[in-house]
């Protein structure tokens, strides 16, 4: 299904189970997967062409969007249609600011609280994320796959509760920037000093690195990204 340009990747549901319950999940998936700020365009969801995608009616679809509008993911705008929300770059400075509070207490947690599987788990994530280094979607998807498990290390389910919806703005804003070669190389070197600090149970360390890292993406947002208003 092509939208305004840019492809947003469903498919037909299958019978069973509730079809607002899948109607958002294909949507919720195929937004995340989307590089939203690729372009500076608008993104509008056509409600006619995502029920012929998904084999459903309005209905669901409609329920399914109401949903993805409390998550921030979609605005509906009277006589306009439904687009795809798009971060303002004094939005996504804020957005990275929590997140770099959230994770970087996860990470203190993590160093006293994290086993040594743990750890080890973290250390074979960057191996297999230096190898997808030339691969930037598989790149972006392991990036931040490092990063909720950390988060899941510092064992508070709140701040992987809490986290969560910031994900789903990170994982589009990373797509604008990690095909930049510097922007991987020193994400996979960031990453290898953040294991070694909970390796040391360096709780101190381990926050400080984590959240330079993570306001290091808003400084390369300011500097190299594109689509943001």
């Amino acid at each position: 299904m092509l939208v305004d340009g840019v492809t947003l990747d469903v498919a037909p549901l299958a019978a069973k189970a509730s079809y607002k319950a899948k109607a958002y999940q294909a949507l919720r998936d195929a937004i995340v997967r989307m590089n939203i700020y690729g372009h500076s365009r608008p993104i509008r969801i056509d409600e006619r062409q995502l029920c012929e995608a998904l084999g459903i009616s309005r209905t669901p679809v409609r329920e399914a969007i109401a949903l993805l509008e409390q998550e921030g993911l979609v605005r509906s705008m009277p006589r306009r249609g439904v687009f795809v929300v798009r971060k303002t770059r004094d939005e996504i400075r804020e957005l990275i600011v929590v997140w770099a509070a959230l994770e970087g207490m996860a990470a203190r947690l993590a160093a006293t609280q994290a086993g040594p599987a743990g750890i080890e788990e973290l250390r074979a994530m960057i191996a297999g994320q230096a190898a997808e280094a030339d691969a930037p979607d598989r790149f972006a998807a392991a990036n931040i796959d490092f990063h909720q498990a950390l988060i899941r290390l510092g064992g508070c389910a709140l701040i992987t509760e809490m986290t969560e919806s910031l994900f789903l703005h990170i994982r589009a804003i990373r797509w604008s920037l990690i095909g930049r070669p510097e922007r991987a190389e020193r994400s996979v070197a960031d990453h290898a000093a953040i294991v070694e600090a909970l390796a040391r149970r360096d709780g101190d360390l381990a926050e400080t690195l984590v959240r330079n890292h993570a306001l290091d993406l808003s400084r390369s947002v300011e500097r190299h990204g594109t689509g943001f208003e």
